[in-house]
């Protein structure tokens, strides 16, 4: 069976962006995949979190991937930290990465274009990004489209390291991408994410989940009017609807007498259903870390055993032999 593998950075709460643009891709791939989900926490240190909070969050993604339908005994979850394979890895891929190639990676450029000072950690990301992917001979990658070039990235890491060495060593991995859900519109109608603050937290509280679906940002259109069909709140209600559901909403938006409250009202309903055994779930893994814990050891155990082998390959093709004494 082939292998599917990606990671989430453990900045903040998931929400239905990371849900509809990740987390389903990786619970429906389970059945025809051997998936490795693991969270990025070394990632996140290029942002200089906070230790309390980066472990608060760090399990807290723990938790919504098991939530979210992630099956232990179909796919692996481990923390990126538990596998130092990895940045051994990013150490002997930097040594054949040039400047200009991360000096192009997006992540750094958008960085630089908005006057902040990357640190060493953000230049080198994609390198580690490659690292994870590599190191485990993933078959797909499922990511969300702005990841795509970081999969591009990966593969031009692996091809050259092969022709360097004149060995296919790395396996050369596809990303998959969901086109219909690559986006997901956040409350204010620019792409859903934390940095952006619009997002909406599926596991919330309902009071503060409905706070959430009601600050979606809408025109002032009287309500006895027609209004614009495509507007911020149909867009996300259509990720719980049938298209003949979306249509019923959005002929009732062209008819007047609807107003954007009303429609923010089913949407709400409809998060609460489509989540609901989800939601029951999490409430119950809070309460049983110890389960939490063991399932995130196993992930562990299972990576450092794939890595380990991949890394004897790598070191013997770059001629280190430290890892034989």
């Amino acid at each position: 069976m082939k292998r599917s593998l990606s990671g989430i950075q453990p900045s903040g709460v998931l929400h239905i962006g990371n849900y509809f643009g990740a987390l389903k891709q990786f619970v429906d791939l389970q059945d025809n995949y051997n998936g490795l989900y693991f969270i990025a926490d070394y990632h996140s240190l290029t942002s200089q979190i906070n230790p309390d909070v980066l472990r608060k969050h760090s399990l807290n993604v723990v938790l919504d991937y098991l939530a979210a339908g992630i099956d232990p005994k179909k796919s692996k979850i481990f923390l990126q930290s538990s596998v130092p394979a990895h940045t051994e890895l990013m150490w002997i891929l930097s040594n054949q990465t040039p400047m200009a190639l991360l000096e192009r990676g997006h992540a750094y450029k958008d960085k630089v274009a908005k006057g902040i000072k990357p640190n060493v950690g953000l230049f080198n990301y994609p390198v580690l990004m490659a690292s994870d992917i590599l190191i485990y001979d993933a078959d797909v990658v499922p990511v969300g489209k702005d990841q795509k070039q970081h999969i591009e990235l990966t593969r031009d890491f692996a091809v050259r390291f092969n022709e360097f060495y004149q060995k296919e060593v790395f396996k050369l991995p596809e990303a998959l991408i969901l086109e219909t859900v690559a986006t997901v519109v956040g409350t204010d109608g620019e792409k859903m994410s934390k940095s952006y603050g619009n997002i909406i937290n599926m596991y919330l509280p309902e009071k503060e989940l409905k706070k959430q679906v009601m600050s979606i940002v809408t025109d002032s259109t009287p309500l006895e009017e027609p209004k614009n069909p495509d507007n911020n709140v149909t867009k996300l209600y259509s990720l719980f609807a049938t298209p003949a559901e979306v249509e019923i909403m959005k002929e009732k938006f062209i008819a007047g007498n609807y107003g954007y409250g009303h429609a923010k009202k089913e949407l709400f309903e409809r998060i609460l259903d489509y989540f609901s055994k989800q939601r029951e779930l999490r409430m119950k893994l809070e309460n049983n870390m110890d389960y939490v814990y063991d399932i995130l050891k196993d992930g562990a155990k299972i990576a450092r055993e794939i890595t380990s082998e991949k890394m004897k390959v790598v070191r013997d093709t770059v001629g280190l032999i430290g890892g034989e004494l």
